[in-house]
């Protein structure tokens, strides 16, 4: 029996027990009845205490209504929200017995039920901003196969949209295939697997390091597989450029290390004798030298421009009288291919280095000598524009592949090797031509064509804008 069919049986009973006393006042009323000459005066009398009696009653029954019921049903109430997931409802804490302490725990339940709850909000916001700004893709897939999550890298990563992605079948979206296989398979074995996987992307190659994982639920039920991935494109292309520098480097000293070590061993076993030979031996031993310091010197140069703490005194510099120095420096290699120059030189005030900004010209046309024919020309120009200063070194040279354009400023990078390396350049000279104009403020670009010869164009601020 429920509590309001209790209360409700007890207020019968209670009515039913005001009713007997009512007849029993009525009995001790008919005596007086048949003696009272005014009997409507005794019925109205009656009537007045039944009905004060059913007032009483009314008010009494409403009051234990109030009391006991309404506290009830409002604990209920509180209760059917907090099952609902309203955490803010509250029951109210009457003073009826009985009520009371059943209204305060349920309170107190509502209170650590909204506490847990924002804990709980908390840690999946604190996830969900932890995924989407995590620097590598994630995609989570169900047991079904059908994508549950994906990060704001994973869009980015792939180019789709989250509407195009979510609620769809893993195999049905638009991956590289590489990696809808890989997925695959850490799906099918429900294992854990790491790899790196290369595909086409455009014209261009792409690296990724993958990582998938099964998730795993209580009772060690298996939910789906979750997968990370990140791009590895720029890492793979620097450790090549490592492992291409590590292979010039050791070619570039085996070279004359070779060539002062075989000649001074032919001296040593007698050639010396022959002063002929002796003295064509040791010019070449010097001539191995010296290129050997010059790449040792350009390497310590690279290696300190490379470093962050690298700096350079930032002076008012006439670019003019810059060029004109570099051009009497090289002019004796010009002049051994009887390559001419063509000047074309404005007075321009920049913000530079002197001798560093010397270093760069020279190296740009010992490059356009190297590389141009005989009897051509190397034109020189010098001007102002939109707040910077421009030069622009141009040969008539043997041009250089768009492919390999993008490569020119790389350490030991060469267009025709053999011919850099017979004219006894290091192979340094542009990557330092593009750490000094970098730490002037300024670029460097390149146009050129194949047959037609290469311009070389530096972009420096003037003075005044620095």
């Amino acid at each position: 029996m429920t509590f309001r069919r209790r209360l409700l049986f007890s207020l019968l009973l209670w009515i039913g027990t005001l009713l007997v006393g009512l007849y029993l006042i009525v009995l001790q009323f008919l005596p007086l009845y048949e003696e009272a000459e005014n009997k409507s005066a005794v019925w109205v009398a009656l009537g007045l205490i039944f009905l004060i009696g059913l007032g009483i009653s009314a008010v009494i029954g409403n009051r234990i209504i109030r009391l006991q019921v309404e506290p009830v049903e409002n604990a209920t109430e509180t209760a059917v929200e907090l099952v609902k997931g309203n955490y803010r409802a509250r029951a109210y804490e009457s003073d009826a017995q009985g009520s009371l302490e059943l209204n305060k725990t349920i309170n107190v339940l509502a209170r650590n039920l909204q506490e847990v709850a924002a804990v709980r909000l908390m840690e999946q916001e604190r996830l969900k901003t932890l995924i989407e700004n995590m620097g590598s893709a994630l995609v989570m897939i169900d047991r079904q196969g059908t994508i549950s999550l994906v990060n704001r890298a994973f869009l980015e990563e792939t180019g789709l949209s989250s509407e195009a992605v979510l609620g769809s079948l893993y195999r049905e979206i638009d991956i590289a295939p590489e990696l809808k296989s890989f997925i695959e398979t850490v799906f099918m074995t429900e294992t854990r697997s790491r790899d790196q996987i290369e595909f086409a992307e455009g014209l261009k190659m792409k690296n990724l390091d993958v990582y998938g994982a099964p998730v795993i639920g209580e009772h060690e039920r298996w939910l789906g597989v979750v997968i990370v991935f990140h791009d590895i494109t720029e890492l793979k292309k620097l450790e090549q450029v490592r492992k291409d520098f590590v292979a010039n480097v050791s070619h570039e000293l085996r070279t004359p290390v070779t060539s002062i070590k075989g000649f001074s061993e032919t001296l040593l076993d007698g050639a010396y004798q022959d002063k002929d030979t002796l003295l064509s031996f040791l010019e070449i031993i010097q001539t191995e030298s010296n290129r050997l310091e010059m790449l040792i010197n350009d390497l310590l140069n690279l290696s300190n421009m490379e470093r962050s703490a690298f700096e350079i005194e930032l002076t008012p510099t006439d670019m003019k009288a810059v060029i004109e120095w570099a051009v009497e420096t090289v002019h004796p290699k010009l002049a051994e291919k009887n390559i001419s120059l063509e000047l074309d030189l404005a007075p321009v005030i920049v913000n530079g280095d002197g001798n560093r900004l010397i270093q760069v010209i020279v190296n740009l046309l010992i490059n356009a000598a190297t590389y141009s024919q005989e009897n051509t020309t190397v034109a020189i120009g010098l001007y102002a524009e939109e707040g910077r200063a421009i030069v622009k070194v141009a040969d008539q040279g043997i041009g250089i592949e768009a492919a390999e354009i993008g490569r020119l400023f790389e350490r030991f990078y060469r267009v025709d090797r053999a011919r850099s390396r017979n004219s006894g350049g290091t192979g340094l000279g542009l990557s330092i031509v593009k750490h000094i104009i970098e730490a002037h403020h300024g670029n460097v670009e390149v146009e050129s064509e194949v047959g037609v010869g290469t311009t070389f164009t530096v972009y420096l601020p003037l003075a005044e804008e620095i």
